[in-house]
């Protein structure tokens, strides 16, 4: 049975590390032997046990959240690695194949990096990615930014994440997020998730939820994630986010939830997904929401309008930065449940034809046993 070594940079569950999980459980119903490389403790590790994964530590920041040296980082990762002795590399992240292309060149192991961000990056980085000998990119988007700097074209591929269609599925409204937010079953929820930072686009959302409020007076706002940055400029941006969620008509109607457990129940609680980010290689979030039949608003960004092609009417696109736009988009949806009703059923079945978790771990599973093949 071969064995694969995935890499992860983070303790945290966000993105990248739930669409790991999502594919874990086909991966090793396939016949891998999975283990982990990851910081010794956090949410991602009790997910692996949670999947029964081995894990391996593998810390790359200091107390105060500061990542080593690139040389310390990487003799980390080799110790790692001599200590699992995998079969194949998998680098989870675009920092972690950066990280590990070339110690993975030098021990002569196949290896796969997955580029899960749309970020510029030096040449040097480029060089790094290149040393895999195949590249996954998240979306046809991603793959275009990074080939247009240098990635090895040839060598790297589209993989579209995979969501569980169970898990994550249309239901009836319980009301249990109406009852914890002291709020009347006709008050309407637009739902946000994800990070507090600046890509996401949170103060566009802002400015789109006070024409929002201003139009309707039975609509409140949910704020599902937290900030992870500790740089000053992030520090401020969520100040000035929580400072203009509770400014004039939003003061009251905004709700900040933080990071959840629940959040496939909470899906279905939302009369819709608002997404604003202003980058998005191919958002997560929206992945969930289409599975549960949840209607959304998403900025046209990055691998966005790749899981919502136009001639699938299964949901509404608007261009970033435009509050306006992003207003007048919930508007129509708040103002008409069966255009909701429609979106989101389309949506579901977008969900189904493209994002099945099963269909990622199939050929995430053909990339693994082509690499240990050509490798052995």
């Amino acid at each position: 049975m071969p064995s694969v070594l995935v890499l992860c940079e983070y303790a945290s569950l966000n993105g990248g590390e739930r669409s790991l999980l999502a594919v874990l459980d086909g991966l090793c119903a396939a016949g891998y032997r999975m283990h982990a490389a990851a910081p010794s403790a956090g949410p991602l590790v009790t997910a692996f046990a949670e999947h029964r994964i081995e894990v391996v530590g593998l810390d790359l920041h200091d107390a105060l959240s500061r990542r080593y040296e690139l040389n310390v980082c990487r003799e980390r990762l080799r110790t790692a690695i001599k200590t699992v002795q995998p079969d194949l590399i998998h680098a989870n992240s675009l920092s972690m194949s950066r990280l590990a292309g070339p110690v993975a060149a030098e021990l002569g192991l196949p290896s796969l990096g997955h580029v899960r961000d749309i970020i510029k990056v030096p040449a040097t980085v480029i060089a790094d990615l290149n040393r895999h000998p195949r590249l996954v990119a998240v979306s046809h988007a991603t793959r275009d930014w990074y080939v247009a700097m240098g990635l090895a074209a040839e060598r790297t591929c589209v993989l579209y994440n995979g969501v569980d269609l169970t898990g994550c599925r249309p239901r009836p409204p319980n009301g249990y997020l109406h009852r914890e937010l002291s709020l009347v079953p006709e008050d309407l929820l637009v739902g946000f998730i994800g990070q507090i930072g600046m890509r996401k686009g949170l103060l566009t959302l802002m400015t789109a939820a006070r024409d929002v409020a201003s139009a309707a007076n039975n609509v409140h706002f949910v704020i599902v994630g937290q900030r992870y940055s500790q740089k000053q400029e992030a520090l401020d941006y969520e100040r000035q986010v929580r400072a203009a969620a509770d400014d004039g008509l939003l003061r009251g109607r905004v709700h900040f939830l933080g990071v959840r457990s629940d959040v496939e129940r909470l899906l279905n609680e939302f009369a819709l997904l608002a997404h604003s980010a202003r980058q998005e290689p191919l958002g997560r979030v929206l992945l969930e929401a289409a599975a549960a039949g949840v209607p959304i608003v998403a900025t046209d960004v990055g691998g966005t309008r790749e899981i919502f092609p136009p001639d699938t009417s299964s949901a509404c696109l608007v261009p970033p930065d435009e509050p306006a736009a992003l207003a007048a988009a919930m508007l129509r949806l708040l103002e008409d449940a069966g255009l909701r009703a429609a979106i989101g059923q389309a949506a579901r079945r977008r969900a189904e034809q493209a994002f099945d978790a099963a269909r990622a771990a199939e050929m995430l599973g053909r990339h693994y046993g082509e690499l240990i093949h050509q490798g052995g």
